[in-house]
């Protein structure tokens, strides 16, 4: 009798072939499960509890899978791709999760009659293929200059938000801060916008929602460095932006001065004196009237700056000095001594200290041509804020994706069912097994339309039939759901579109994570050597492990 060989570890939890692959569908499908009451208008909100007590009360995809914590790879894998939409394109994040499941789940049945995965994933390829073509034909142009049809691209996208109760105002506040932002360089067919460190979100609670606004320019939690003396409002103030620090020079390491004379005290001190005193009349020569610096400030160089008329702030975070630099078109000095004239911001109209609650806020406003801006939001509560900051970074990401790429597509599961459709006619005329993955593909589709349905709380299988008799009478119609009534609607007369860059990547990561997660025919699992080991006495790590050279380690008293 042949004697067992045991390659890995004891400990190490293996799955092979057909167990892994229906262990990682039923993980995909489990997380899509959480999610899936969280499409459309008539959508359900979920409370999450965190660790540390707080709450979390959303119907975004992402911000929800973002707080589960969960220990399959599969799932894991799956709340990746939430993470990876909302990174590129801003929006869809529950769609590419119901689509990734229910293309796994109509895998199973092929798995269990022993189609090979490679097989499955050519046909899903094939599907994404063709997929992409049709949701091409379907798109048309929009003008971006046209503010009412931007608008209604943009409501549209967050009418299944809780910000949608506000009217346009959610849409209002994105485009304005997406139009502020754009750069075009060359002939205006490049551009540049960079929402994430150029359109900054300011939560204040207190007020109400409708005092939201875009400032033509920044505004950051700081007051002024000597409040009684220095000017709190300047009109048309040049404002000058440092990354030094306004203090004497403090020695890399620690360093130690050994003075046997009193003089040489005294000499110290006043050499210390000058060299501030130095960079401050620098400073002063350029005749600025708000100094900005990223470092410390020290009283001496305050005291100087006040008596030169100069307000001054400091220890300001580099990502607002780079807006206030964008905004007011100053340049960041990183020396006194190098300061020109030409680094000096004159772009704003206006730099204001306000209080809002307890709090002090400056202002750098009515610039000329802000490139860099503040959304300021008001709220009843810190989580309303929450969800309202969540649902403007998602409308901030549709107005992005429509001026980079303005082109649009039907939505309330048109696209979806046209391509399902589609697909279906395609499958028939090809050969071979992979034309079974292929339709397969086409009908995970119709999950959209589906789960829209089942949410709006109607008879899903007669809606589905009549979107389906429609979308055979015109194919590639525009034909869709209501999301709030569940009726069979022309998404034309409803208004209700997509960004085509949206549809294109929902469909393409939820194909693509689909044939990845396929072709997993095993899972290993174990625990770590230096985990496992045993602890020596005194609580000291097992010899030869060195990668934590730098730990903390208690010593014995």
């Amino acid at each position: 009798m042949q004697v067992p060989v045991h390659v890995l570890n004891q400990n190490t939890k293996r799955d092979q072939g057909r167990k892994a692959q229906l262990g990682n569908i039923t993980a995909a499908k489990a997380v899509a499960d959480i999610i899936r009451t969280t499409l459309g208008p008539r959508s359900m909100l979920k409370m999450l509890l965190d660790a540390s007590g707080g709450i979390v009360l959303t119907n975004d995809g992402n911000a929800i899978l973002r707080e589960i914590d969960v220990s399959h790879p599969a799932a894991k894998s799956m709340i990746q791709l939430s993470r990876t939409q909302d990174e590129e394109v801003g929006d869809g994040t529950t769609s590419v999760i119901i689509l990734a499941g229910e293309l796994l789940s109509v895998a199973e049945p092929f798995l269990q009659k022993n189609l090979h995965p490679t097989v499955i994933c050519k046909g899903y390829a094939k599907a994404l293929e063709d997929a992409l073509a049709i949701i091409e034909k379907m798109s048309f142009p929009i003008d971006t200059n046209d503010r009412a049809q931007m608008l209604n691209v943009v409501n549209s996208c967050i009418a299944t938000k809780f910000t949608q109760r506000f009217g346009n105002l959610m849409a209002d506040l994105a485009l304005d801060a997406v139009q502020t932002v754009t750069i075009s360089h060359g002939d205006g067919s490049q551009k540049e916008i960079d929402i994430k460190n150029y359109a900054k979100i300011e939560k204040i609670p207190g007020g109400a929602i409708e005092e939201c606004r875009v400032l033509k320019g920044v505004m950051f939690n700081k007051d002024v460095v000597v409040p009684g003396r220095m000017r709190r409002k300047i009109a048309n103030p040049r404002i000058l932006l440092l990354d030094c620090p306004l203090e004497y020079k403090k020695g890399e390491n620690q360093t130690n001065v050994e003075i046997t004379k009193e003089e040489d005290w005294a000499a110290l001190l006043k050499a210390e004196e000058e060299q501030i005193k130095k960079m401050c009349d620098q400073i002063i020569a350029f005749k600025p009237d708000l100094v900005v610096t990223e470092k410390g400030l020290s009283d001496l160089a305050a005291h100087f700056l006040t008596k030169a008329g100069v307000s001054a702030i400091r220890r300001l975070r580099k990502t607002d000095n780079n807006r206030i630099a964008r905004a007011a078109g100053a340049t960041i000095v990183h020396r006194t001594e190098e300061i020109r004239e030409a680094d000096i911001g004159t772009g704003a109209g206006l730099f204001e200290v306000v209080k809002i609650g307890d709090e002090f806020f400056s202002f750098v406003v009515d610039c000329a041509q802000p490139k860099a801006c503040t959304v300021m939001l008001r709220g009843a509560s810190r989580d309303i804020l929450n969800e309202v900051e969540r649902n403007l970074v998602d409308a901030m990401g549709v107005a992005r994706n429509i001026v980079m790429d303005p082109r649009l597509v039907p939505g309330g599961g048109a696209c979806e069912m046209a391509v399902s459709r589609s697909l279906a006619d395609k499958a028939t005329a090809m050969a071979g097994v992979e034309a079974w993955p292929y339709k397969a593909a086409g009908h995970a589709m119709e999950v959209i339309p589906r789960t829209l349905a089942q949410n709006c709380g109607i008879n899903v299988i007669r809606t589905l039939t009549k979107l389906r008799a429609r979308h055979a009478d015109e194919p590639l119609g525009p034909w869709g759901l209501n999301g709030e009534t569940g009726e069979v609607t022309d998404m034309r007369a409803l208004g209700v579109w997509e960004p085509l860059a949206v549809k294109q990547q929902t469909v393409k990561t939820a194909i693509d994570s689909a044939k990845m997660l396929l072709r997993i025919d095993d899972i290993v699992s174990g625990i770590s050597r230096r985990q496992d080991a045993p602890k020596k006495k005194g609580g000291a790590d097992p010899e030869g492990d060195g990668d934590n050279a730098d730990g903390d380690k208690q010593l014995p008293e």
